[in-house]
């Protein structure tokens, strides 16, 4: 774990979430053009927010395919069919057997990278990349929950390289994302914590702990089958974009169900954090579960590391 400053307590301009009508729904669900989703903390609390088509219309990893490939990371080939092999697992969606089999193959895939490089090469295109693909809807709830007097938190099967910058980017309080290991500056293949399904509930829960959060009062929000257990740990959990195996839970649940529809340019709705956020169990690996999913489903490409060693960010 690594831990930094607090970041400071720029707010996002508001937009109401849409709430997804189509779905059939029993007692009580959010109405289309309601105030509000978010009601004021009655306890210590947070919101808990996945990151890949909750809060950013896209794969945060897949983003930085072009980069990674540029930086002698993976081949132009690979580069191309992840991008098309992306497109078919975000419909798809993943169950639990599935992650098992993307997490084995991101080990594979990433074993000898240089961190420091993985890390610059985020660095310079985080802005360019990422910052046009958050949704409007989801920066307002992070700007509610704040107003509202709770922490929000990052919940992400990436690796800190990719969610710690974007969560700065959000002013957001706390990451949780994937830990790999590191020796001499390159990831050996060993996960020391896999940010997935049950894992990301049962650090909810720690969260609770040591913050003294209530649960009953906390968010969660979250777009795939695969996060249940995150949503079924607090009192208030929510569908946002859904792939098809939560919306049947969410239909299952109660649970409401939100349709995220505009990523909008960053800068113009927040004042960018000068000090970097609070990382919990994320010093992880820069590269996406997601996005290598992709690559392995087409064979491992691998490339050498480009001569160029960066310095660490």
């Amino acid at each position: 774990m690594s831990v930094s400053a607090n970041v400071g307590d720029e707010r996002p301009a508001e937009r109401r979430p849409h709430v997804d009508s189509d779905l059939p729904r029993a007692a009580d669900p959010v109405a289309p053009g309601a105030p509000s989703t978010v009601t004021p903390a009655t306890a210590r609390s947070a919101a808990f927010f996945d990151l890949d088509k909750t809060v950013i219309a896209k794969s945060s990893a897949l983003a930085f395919g072009k980069p990674f490939y540029q930086g002698g990371l993976i081949t132009r080939r690979a580069m191309l069919r992840s991008a098309y092999a992306q497109l078919m697992f975000q419909r798809a969606g993943a169950d639990e057997a599935q992650m098992a089999r993307i997490r084995d193959s991101v080990t594979a895939m990433i074993t000898g990278w240089n961190v420091s490089q993985v890390r610059q090469i985020v660095a310079e295109t985080l802005h360019e990349l990422i910052e046009p693909t958050i949704y409007a809807e989801a920066a307002a709830l992070i700007g509610e929950h704040r107003a509202a007097g709770r922490d929000v938190v990052i919940v992400s099967t990436s690796g800190e390289e990719v969610v710690a910058p974007i969560g700065a980017l959000l002013g957001v309080d706390r990451v949780v994302a994937t830990r790999m290991a590191v020796v001499d500056g390159h990831y050996t293949g060993e996960i020391e914590y896999y940010a997935a399904g049950p894992a990301k509930a049962a650090a909810i829960r720690e969260l609770a702990v040591s913050e003294g959060y209530d649960l009953a009062d906390c968010y969660a929000y979250s777009d795939s089958i695969s996060d249940v257990p995150m949503l079924q740990t607090v009192g208030h959990p929510f569908a946002v974009n859904p792939d098809r195996g939560l919306r049947k839970a969410a239909l299952e649940h109660d649970w409401p169900v939100l349709v995220f529809r505009r990523p909008v340019t960053l800068p113009t709705r927040f004042v960018r954090p000068s000090t970097p956020i609070l990382a919990t169990a994320a010093v992880g690996f820069g590269v996406g579960a997601a996005a290598l999913a992709g690559m392995v489903w087409y064979g491992r490409h691998r490339a050498k590391l480009a001569p160029r060693v960066s310095a660490g960010v």
